[in-house]
């Protein structure tokens, strides 16, 4: 018998990966579920970004390895990008890598940074992945809660109570996934502060500023900032680019080197087109922002009228491709409802005790379908409860 590796010791298949695999299975007995749960953005991108990829493809000449560091002209314009939205400078030369998705820059931050016991900060209700790629890369996680008392932003107080000592680096998501809380200017310095006093590099991840939001902030765009902290940013959400696996890494000319030494011992580059159909869309205008968040509105609207239905409480003031809502005290936790409405309605919302401990009361739908489905799993969930 073949052992795994004891890196995977405690890490589990990941959530999602399980349940889409029984909504599948319910789905080939003719079940029909309704899946509210998956980020997955449902909508195209720009056609022009469509069109760019179709023509460049056809060309014979660009079917190659590519540049470790990515397309020159696919730097240029994620600086002219973080220019334009977030008031950050970057060299594009220097100070941004681009990355086969995002998720693929978090393990690389991990496995260039941290040595075997080394600590890493993690949100607690946050992103699964940062703690699987922490204790893949043989770190160690120590987590920070997220309470809604204090509008789930960080409290530095009582993370300074903690033993920081041997903290290395530290997971930040402002929008917040699952929570959509919106960061503000004072708490990102407050953010570099921290790092700076603690001598912790600060990995902030950054896919969600678009979305129902029109004030979308860089944590680079604070002053100081580069020394002590690094971006992650992705096409994914805001450009309807999930598939075509599109992000960048971006901060000082030190940290892109070190991580680009992890990563080129990795992958041998992005496809040119997809690079250049990225450009295309880096380049759009508010109009396809504002397009895109007039649909997420309207969804968002049904989702808090799903919730309603449901009896739980949420925020309005979220932003984000995801809606966050409290559960009513009949249910031991998120869980529970979820599999109730799996089970009774056929349809799928996220327990929020997959993103931690501090989810267990939670639950969170994605907009990522249409009115119309919503409107069929509001009348499944009404039928439901009827019975």
């Amino acid at each position: 018998m073949i052992a795994v590796s004891k890196r995977l010791e405690g890490i589990g298949e990941y959530y999602f990966s399980q349940k889409l695999a029984e909504i599948a299975e319910m789905n080939k007995q003719g079940e029909a579920v309704i899946n509210l749960g998956i980020g997955s953005p449902d909508m195209p991108p720009h056609p022009e970004v469509i069109q760019v990829l179709q023509e460049e493809a056809m060309k014979p000449n660009v079917h190659g390895y590519q540049s470790y560091k990515g397309a020159e002209v696919l730097r240029n314009a994620f600086a002219q990008w973080y220019k334009k939205w977030y008031g950050a400078e970057l060299n594009p030369a220097t100070e941004i890598l681009p990355l086969i998705g995002s998720k693929e820059g978090i393990m690389h931050i991990c496995m260039t940074y941290l040595n075997e016991g080394d600590i890493a900060l993690i949100p607690n209700p946050g992103y699964p992945t940062y703690r699987s790629a922490v204790q893949l890369a043989g770190g160690k996680c120590l987590e920070y809660e997220l309470k809604e008392e204090n509008n789930w932003l960080i409290d530095f107080v009582a993370l300074e109570q903690q033993d920081l000592s041997k903290v290395k680096l530290m997971w930040v998501n402002y929008p917040q996934m699952p929570t959509g809380q919106l960061p503000t200017k004072k708490f990102f310095e407050e953010l570099v502060a921290f790092g700076k006093k603690r001598n912790i590099l600060i990995c902030h991840d950054n896919p969600y500023s678009f979305i129902l939001n029109e004030t979308p902030m860089s944590l680079l765009s604070i002053e100081g900032a580069k020394d002590v902290a690094v971006e992650l940013n992705s096409l994914s959400k805001a450009s309807n680019m999930a598939g075509w696996r599109v992000g960048v890494l971006c901060g000082a000319k030190e940290r892109i080197n070190e991580v680009l030494v992890f990563k080129s011992n990795m992958d041998s580059g992005m496809f040119l087109p997809v690079q250049l159909a990225a450009t295309k869309a880096l380049s759009l205008g508010k109009e396809w922002y504002d397009g895109l968040n007039a649909v997420y509105r309207k969804r968002r609207i049904k989702a808090y009228e799903l919730l309603d239905l449901l009896k739980c409480t949420h925020s309005a003031d979220q932003v984000g491709m995801f809606v966050w809502a409290k559960i009513p005290l009949k249910y031991k936790n998120g869980y529970e409802l979820s599999d109730e409405i799996l089970y009774g309605a056929r349809v799928f919302i996220t327990p929020g005790g997959i993103f931690g401990s501090a989810g267990e009361k939670y639950v969170r739908v994605s907009l990522c379908a249409t009115e119309e489905k919503f409107e069929e799993s509001i009348q499944r969930i009404k039928n439901n409860l009827k019975n």
